[in-house]
């Protein structure tokens, strides 16, 4: 498929993980890609291995508007137009008992996580209104459930009704805001920490955690025109953690009703249900 030909596309947080296997899987579709990054060297060796026909790495930190608004003005200096922003900046950088974060910590966290998000929109809304595009913001399961991080999952929920809100507002000028909320993804982010995935993996219906590549495939459908008609959305990539939890007995269902009763000889518990 070639659903980015003549698109262009800036990603942040693209240097490793996530935003790498979208700038990679963008780039593989026909797009051009804007690489940033915090790390100069890592974007600049991503953007020099896909060519510069397909890419350019800029250093960005996204909690300054400075910089953001650098990379945009190059996006469209380099390509002449931007199609696509891909809001992957982000992550639990607070750890504290929620009882005890204080203001500072609570503020760097929304800062990082979601009003990042919103700066790279409205530093990019001027030329998605020209070319028609869209915003894709990658958000997480915990901004729609709790699985704790009581900061980060406020905050990724934020970049959800915030993207509804944009969706509603520029819907009229053809400008789409989408969301993929992803559970548990291998990235190098858990590298310091042995054997969690695997511990995580029990959580999954689909009896694994996710890869960079299944987020990257979600943010590529919701980022081209086969998701023209679709805008407010969130869209989960989460291996069915959201279905409830895992079932203890994995046996075929016609089975399952067969034990949930258990007659019993005392005929004052013959129909108790047996967990």
């Amino acid at each position: 498929m070639r659903r980015f030909e003549g698109k262009v596309a800036l990603v942040t947080a693209a240097a490793q993980g996530i935003g790498r296997a979208v700038v990679r899987r963008i780039v593989a579709e026909g797009g051009a890609v804007v690489v940033t990054d915090l790390r100069q060297d890592a974007v600049a060796a991503l953007a020099g291995e896909l060519g510069a026909d397909q890419a350019i790495g800029i250093k960005v930190d996204v909690t300054s508007r400075a910089d953001i608004d650098a990379a945009v003005t190059a996006a469209v200096g380099r390509f002449g137009r931007l199609d696509l922003v891909v809001n992957n900046a982000g992550g639990c950088i607070v750890t504290s008992m929620p009882e005890e974060t204080s203001a500072e910590d609570w503020h760097r966290q929304l800062d990082f996580t979601l009003i990042s998000a919103a700066r790279c929109i409205q530093a990019a809304i001027p030329h998605l209104v020209r070319t028609r595009g869209n915003v894709v913001t990658i958000s997480s399961v915990n901004g729609i459930s709790a699985f704790g991080n009581v900061e980060y999952a406020a905050a990724k929920a934020g970049q959800i009704a915030m993207s509804q809100n944009y969706a509603a507002r520029y819907g009229p000028l053809g400008v789409r805001f989408n969301v993929v909320a992803p559970g548990t993804v291998r990235t190098p982010n858990w590298d310091s920490q042995p054997g969690a995935l695997e511990q995580l993996t029990s959580m999954y219906p689909l009896g694994r955690v996710g890869e960079p590549e299944d987020i990257a495939a979600a943010v590529a459908f919701l980022g081209s025109d086969d998701a023209a008609w679709i805008t407010g959305h969130t869209l989960p990539v989460e291996g069915g953690v959201l279905t409830g939890p895992s079932p203890i007995d994995l046996r075929p269902p016609d089975t399952l009703h067969r034990r949930s009763i258990r007659p019993s000889a005392d005929p004052r518990t013959r129909n108790r249900v047996i967990p």
